[in-house]
């Protein structure tokens, strides 16, 4: 199995993962939603006054945006936090924004604790398998479909499907199908499980009036987890 963000309360959907779950044989078998706590992180001989270049991959750097212009440090992208992490560790005017656990895994200091933007900053996870999860008393379902065509009430009409059967939508996003401007593929997640009668005639319709759908898993509702 694998692990992957999909959404920040604060920036909002991961765009790389909605883009690469569209041709994915993936099947998303649940949900985690997590506390997000972001710290400043340098090599043991800095403090915060010699930091002039901070490193962190793009969500957390804007996850932590007010902080970082009020020290008047200047972002820098890597691929993920972990990353960050390993490059900063014998530099003098560097620092990562990244966990407690990766500076105590590459023997590093934390110049500074919680410098998110906002304190109730939360990442949900989606867990990716090859095999279907096993149907439970609280489902959600995420799907994805692209229209056939740019008409007034194409979305609004199927959309009608879930609302006509008392069928609670709990996300709807966009993402450009990068086949040509004004072209989107659609992102739901819905209560309910794909082998429910009632959702199983809902897709059933999705799938006649658009030009493609996916479903991308029914999964239980929030896998709670305790934080580490």
């Amino acid at each position: 199995m694998g692990i992957v963000p999909i959404e920040n309360s604060i920036e909002g959907p991961v765009g790389i993962t909605l883009d690469l779950l569209v041709h994915s044989k993936l099947h998303i078998q649940g949900e985690i939603v997590l506390p997000i706590n972001h710290n400043l992180i340098s090599k043991k001989e800095n403090e915060i006054s010699d930091i002039k270049y901070v490193y962190s991959h793009s969500q957390a750097l804007a996850q932590c945006q007010n902080y970082l212009e009020k020290k008047r440090m200047k972002p820098l992208f890597t691929l993920s936090t972990a990353a960050a992490v390993k490059l900063i560790g014998d530099k003098d005017d560097s620092a990562a924004i990244g966990t407690l656990k990766s500076a105590e895994l590459y023997n590093l200091n934390v110049l500074d604790r919680d410098i998110q933007d906002t304190m109730n900053n939360e990442t949900r996870f989606i867990i990716l398998s090859m095999n279907k999860a096993l149907k439970s008393e609280n489902s959600k379902t995420s799907i994805l479909f692209e229209t056939y065509k740019d008409n007034p009430g194409e979305l609004y009409y199927i959309l009608g499907f879930f609302a006509n059967n008392n069928i609670n939508l709990t996300k709807i996003e966009s993402r450009p199908s990068k086949e040509g401007l004004g072209k989107y593929i659609f992102f739901l997640d819905f209560e309910g499980h794909e082998d429910d009668k009632t959702v199983e005639k809902i897709l059933n319709k999705i799938n006649k009036k658009t030009y493609f759908m996916k479903v991308l898993g029914s999964y239980p509702i929030n896998i709670k987890m305790l934080e580490t």
